[in-house]
Formats: C-alpha cells, sequence, structure tokens
C-alpha cells in the first residue's frame, strides 16, 4: 500500500523502541535489528548465538547464571594481570633488597665501638668473614664474601690483629683488611694452651727481641701468689693467649706484661664460688684449665673433661693425663714411650695423684670457666672416639671404660697401629 510500511519494516521499528527501552533500564541492546531466519525444522529455540552485553551488564547465559571467572567472565584475565603485577613487584623489591644489602649505600665505617680482631695467618674469605659477624664488624658473613668476590678484593686481604668498629660497611672493612697492620707493628699469635717452651720459638720467629723464657720465668706486674701458687713457681699458666701487637722493638718483657694484665682482665670475670666450695684455690682451678686446654679438642667437652678431674679428685684416683707426661719430657707429638710414662716427675699424673704442682700451659678463658665450673656428673673415665675427630666417650664405670678402650684399641690395630681418632 502506498504510504504504508512492511511487516518487516514494522518488526524493525518495534525492535528499535524495545531496544532504547532496554538500554534505558540498564540492559544491553540487541546487536541487529534484522530479523533472524525461521528455525529448521526440529531445531531448538535456544539455538541462537550468545551476544556480548552492553557495558555494565551482566551476562545471562543458558542456566539463568551469570558470567564470572569459572564461565567465561572477565573477572579470570584482571586477576590474572594483577597477581602477574604483584610478583613483579615482590621481585623487583627482593632485587633491591639484595643490592641495597650488599653494596650498603647507607653505611659508612662504623659507629659502633671498637672492637680488637685478630685475622691468622692463613685465614680463608670465609674464615675472615665468619670472624668479622662474630665481633658484629660486619652484618651478614655471606654478603660480605659475595661482595668481595663481586669486587675482586679477595686475594688481597691482610693477617694481623685490627682495631675495627662495629656495624662497618663491607667496603670500609675490605679497605682496612686489604692496607694490613701498620709496618711499625709486630703482631704476635699466641694460640690457647701452649706451655712457656713452646710459646718461646714463636715469640723468637716474630722478630721480638730478648728471652722470652727468661722474661717470662716472673715479672712485677703479676704475683701467683696472689692467685694461692707456691713460692717459686713461674708465671706459667698466667700467660694469656691471644695475639698481641707490639712496636717493633719492643721487648719479650714488654710482651710478657701485656698477657700479664690480658689474664688479669680475663681471669676477673671468672666465677669461683664452686670451686671455693671443693676447696679449690684460684691456681688450682688454673692448673685444671690447663689440662683441660690439653685434653678437650671439642669445645662443648670442656666441661664433661672438667667434671672427670673433679670426680677423680673426689675419689682419691690419680687423674692419668697423658698431656702431664708430654709436659715433662717435652714431647707434644710422637707417641709417648713406656719410660716417659714411667717418669718420677711430680707433674706426671700416671704416678702421682692428684694435681701436678703448676699448670702445664696457658689456657684461655672458655677453658678456665669451664676448671671453675664443671659438668655435673658421675664419669671417672673418658677415651678418645673412634672416627670421633676429637671427640671422647666418657664412662662412670670400669667396665664401660675397658669397652671403649677395646674399641679403640681393635681400630687402631685395623689400621696398622695408627690413630683411629679421624676419619
Amino acid at each position: 500500500m502506498p504510504g504504508g510500511r512492511t511487516p518487516e519494516e514494522r518488526e524493525a521499528a518495534r525492535r528499535e523502541r524495545e531496544a532504547r527501552r532496554a538500554e534505558r533500564a540498564g540492559y544491553a541492546a540487541v546487536a541487529t535489528v534484522t530479523a533472524p531466519p525461521p528455525p529448521a525444522h526440529g531445531q531448538p529455540d535456544d539455538w541462537l548465538a550468545e551476544v556480548d552485553p552492553a557495558p555494565g551488564a551482566e551476562r545471562p547465559d543458558r542456566g539463568g547464571r551469570r558470567g564470572g571467572a569459572g564461565d567465561g567472565g572477565r573477572s579470570g584475565p584482571r586477576w590474572g594481570r594483577l597477581l602477574a603485577a604483584a610478583i613483579t613487584l615482590v621481585a623487583l623489591g627482593a632485587v633491591a633488597w639484595v643490592l641495597v644489602s650488599l653494596f650498603q649505600p647507607f653505611k659508612d665505617d662504623g659507629g659502633g665501638r671498637v672492637v680488637r680482631v685478630s685475622v691468622p695467618q692463613g685465614a680463608t674469605l670465609g674464615d675472615i668473614a665468619k670472624l668479622l659477624e662474630e665481633k658484629d664488624v660486619i652484618s651478614s658473613a655471606g654478603f660480605f664474601e659475595l661482595r668481595a668476590r663481586l669486587a675482586g678484593r679477595s686475594g688481597d686481604l691482610k693477617p694481623g690483629s685490627y682495631e675495627m668498629r662495629e656495624d662497618m660497611s663491607y667496603a670500609a672493612a675490605l679497605d682496612a683488611l686489604e692496607r694490613g697492620v701498620p709496618p711499625n707493628i709486630t703482631v704476635v699469635q699466641l694460640p690457647e694452651g701452649l706451655s712457656r717452651r713452646e710459646i718461646a720459638p714463636i715469640v723468637k720467629q716474630a722478630g721480638v727481641p730478648g728471652r722470652y723464657l727468661r722474661a717470662s720465668r716472673r715479672h712485677p706486674a703479676l704475683d701467683p701468689r696472689r692467685y694461692g701458687a707456691p713460692r717459686g713457681r713461674s708465671l706459667e699458666g698466667f700467660l694469656f693467649p691471644a695475639s698481641y701487637e707490639l712496636r717493633k722493638g719492643r721487648p719479650a718483657r714488654g710482651l710478657v706484661g701485656a698477657q700479664l694484665d690480658a689474664f688479669q682482665r680475663n681471669f676477673d670475670k671468672v666465677d669461683l664460688s664452686y670451686a671455693k666450695r671443693k676447696n679449690l684455690t684460684a691456681y688450682d682451678v688454673l692448673i685444671i684449665a690447663s689440662l683441660i686446654e690439653r685434653e678437650a679438642a671439642v669445645p662443648k667437652e670442656r666441661r664433661l673433661v672438667s667434671s672427670v678431674i673433679y670426680n677423680r679428685l673426689k675419689n682419691d684416683i690419680s687423674l692419668g693425663i697423658d698431656a702431664t707426661v708430654r709436659f715433662v719430657t717435652g714431647n707434644w707429638s710422637e707417641p709417648l714411650k713406656q719410660s716417659e710414662l714411667a717418669n718420677q716427675s711430680p707433674y706426671n699424673t700416671r704416678v702421682h695423684a692428684g694435681l701436678p704442682p703448676g699448670p702445664i700451659g696457658n689456657p684461655g678463658l672458655a677453658s678456665i670457666r669451664a676448671a671453675a665450673n664443671p659438668a655435673r656428673t658421675g664419669y671417672l673415665f673418658y677415651v678418645a672416639a673412634v672416627c670421633g675427630n676429637g671427640k671422647h666417650k666418657f664412662a662412670e664405670t670400669d667396665a664401660e671404660f675397658q669397652r671403649y678402650v677395646d674399641e679403640y684399641n681393635a681400630a687402631r690395630e685395623e689400621r696398622g697401629g695408627k690413630s683411629p681418632t679421624n676419619c
């Protein structure tokens, strides 16, 4: 008809009106305004393809569910992007933390107290790093070692006794170790437990003038009788082991004075109350400490060895410590001969009961503390453990002791007479 509309045009107009109403109501408009073809015979009437909803609208599915991460919604990709961004931020933060920890842009030469750090001859980079961390000079041995290697500064760190500050930067600590000890200073490093006769050649090799044995016989800085020693005793036991810095040309007598000062500072820290209750003098404690220093190769066994000594003294059992024989004979490395074991010196605790007349070496603070405060045990014996690498087996009875001795002797025979302690 002229001026009239076809059925298709009326249908399109109707759809346009519905679309505008839906848009006003917040729903998505239908994507097309053309009439779909009729469904084929037998085809369900839900065959129409889904269309994307308008922005802000929720998308219905066939079961009436709404779109989400589990059914094709867009929240999945959005959360994935957020997770990726979070992981990136964490990774960047970790990298930044490592870089700051490694290069320490906000640290300087250290603001803490001054500490003495003794770097022994032959110490590795790892040894030095652990030593600095123990002294609180640096915050991390691992980062210090890594920093030194990255900077190519691991091969020129010099041994010696240093005055360093707590909380130094890695760079400042490396600078100090590369500079080394001033050229007008002699460093003498004295290990724990050595006797005067063993110390003397170390002092001579360090270039210290004078006769150390003579200088360490007596000194105005300390009188052994103050600690309960009989008249005439030497300074054996009082020569504190440590690393000492001496001006070049300073004689052995000056070194002895420094050792005695260090001994008195350290010995004053020791609680002697338990030893005194056992009727032991400070000098007795020093003697026991010198025995412990030679017998206990493992630090945690110091107080156990001390308990054996206390228990044997209490029960009037001879100590039988071979180190006392070695002190008399000067044989610290070779197997002891039967004639040496039978030596009649009062220092030989295989022959004479009780403590030897004096210390057999110069103990460190840890052994002195162990001697003053032993572990509370019933142990009367100890034997070097097979493959113990310095450890011992402790026993309360003779039967248990003999079993450990048999184990040790059998292992030694298997090795052709060689010591079975290190494996």
